[in-house]
């Protein structure tokens, strides 16, 4: 087959075959990400700009992290009890306008509850797209379309982070007011474009009073999923706020900083679809396993990058190809794990476990650096990659066994427990 029209096939094979609507959600995130410029060099703007310790700056990323993890769980019932599309709007037009003042308060009180109101509102929509993905993509395409999800945001998220380092040399409110005109962009599409998706309950299920969170916190294996994220999560969260701090110390300008973090971006819009489709079949608890040693140990080769920024870039590029592997498959298994009725709320939980890590991560990566050093924290980086590898294994286990006996009961052999409708799994 010629190259132009295997490629051709390969782009259809990809991109083709998912809704209309879909694709209107994707530019939504698309434009909203290409104007995140706060989140990603909030931590430099804090110690750079305003000239606050790097405890301090991690108490800020903190409180906007807990903001999140609030906004997790309630903006996942909202969506499940509200509908997507009004959870959604409502919740960026509120992260416009507190990005937005963000920029012109003053003080350190000030600017901590306003971080912390940023959180609350920008977090508040993630549970609602990942489940309007789910409600509008059928299970076999999931993956693929959670994955040109992440794709859109890491498009916007690498150029953003590239021109952000540019724009911030001039001044930093221009990013806060920028960031919060394209949240606006982003609330005006899905109003414009994208109906409500919620499924409708039948009468049945209406009689039935809604599953509320407490289901969703007793589904041990999920729950175990969702542990296991959150431990990787603390990790990936150091590359926006410690990672800034470091390299900063280390004698790199700002500029430098999003060139560097911007390869991050860059490598997922280059490297996910292909990855994507080299991925497709394999064994998902073992592409987990590897995913968090070079998660974590990506980021504990950073102890030994120095002044460096093309070691530092070098770091980024390990641990980024670990996030590419992992990020499709735990959306995947979190719509598998989820009924209709309660996907904004498993969405929410599992949104929850990036919450918690933007609050904790920040807070412990600065304490580590002001306190013990900057290989503390990336030392301490590669032994949570590495628990979370054992984490995916042991999670794994069960799942294969499952499946064992599933397809024995299915061949008619006996099996040691009796046949049953298997759990969504880790392994396939």
């Amino acid at each position: 087959m010629p190259a132009p029209t295997r490629l051709r096939a390969t782009l259809s094979e990809t991109l083709g075959g998912l809704p209309r609507q879909f694709w209107w959600l994707w530019t939504s995130t698309l434009v909203n990400r290409l104007g995140g410029f706060v989140v990603t060099f909030l931590a430099l703007y804090l110690t750079v700009d305003r000239g606050y310790p790097p405890s301090y700056a991690g108490l800020v990323a903190g409180l906007f992290g807990l903001g999140s993890a609030i906004a997790a769980l309630g903006g996942g019932v909202l969506a499940d009890r509200l509908g997507r599309r009004p959870t959604l709007v409502a919740a960026q037009l509120a992260t416009a306008a507190s990005t937005a003042v963000l920029g012109f308060v003053d003080g350190p009180v000030a600017i901590a509850v306003v971080a912390f109101l940023v959180g609350l509102a920008g977090n508040a929509s993630r549970p609602a797209i990942s489940a309007m993905i789910a409600d509008l993509v059928p299970a076999e395409d999931r993956v693929r379309a959670y994955a040109l999800n992440y794709w859109a945001i890491n498009i916007g998220f690498g150029v953003s982070a590239a021109a952000a380092g540019l724009i911030a040399a001039h001044g930093y409110l221009l990013l806060f007011l920028l960031d919060a005109f394209s949240t606006l962009v982003c609330a005006l599409v899905v109003f414009v474009r994208i109906p409500e998706t919620r499924p409708e309950r039948s009468a049945a299920a209406r009689a039935e009073p809604q599953p509320g969170l407490g289901r969703v916190f007793r589904d041990g294996r999920f729950m175990a999923l969702v542990a296991v994220n959150l431990l990787l999560a603390v990790v990936v969260q150091q590359g926006s706020t410690t990672l800034a701090v470091d390299m900063g110390a280390a004698g790199i300008s700002t500029t430098g900083y999003g060139l560097v973090i911007g390869l991050n971006g860059l490598l997922i819009v280059l490297l996910q679809l292909p990855m994507g489709r080299l991925m497709e079949g394999r064994d998902r608890t073992a592409l987990l396993v590897v995913s968090a040693l070079l998660t974590g140990w990506g980021f504990g080769l950073t102890a030994l990058a120095g002044s460096s920024a093309g070691f530092f870039a070098f770091t980024v590029a390990v641990w980024t190809i670990g996030e590419i592997m992992a990020a499709p498959i735990m959306m995947g298994l979190v719509a598998e794990f989820a009924p209709a009725e309660a996907r904004g709320r498993y969405q929410g939980v599992y949104s929850l476990s990036w919450s918690l890590a933007a609050f904790l991560g920040p807070a412990a990566g600065g304490y580590l650096l002001e306190h013990a050093g900057s290989a503390a924290v990336w030392v301490s980086c590669g032994v949570c990659g590495t628990a979370a590898a054992a984490g995916f294994l042991l999670i794994g286990r069960p799942a294969a066994a499952a499946d064992q006996v599933a397809e024995a009961a299915t061949a008619g052999q006996p099996a040691g427990e009796p046949a049953g409708q298997p759990a969504p799994a880790v392994a396939p």
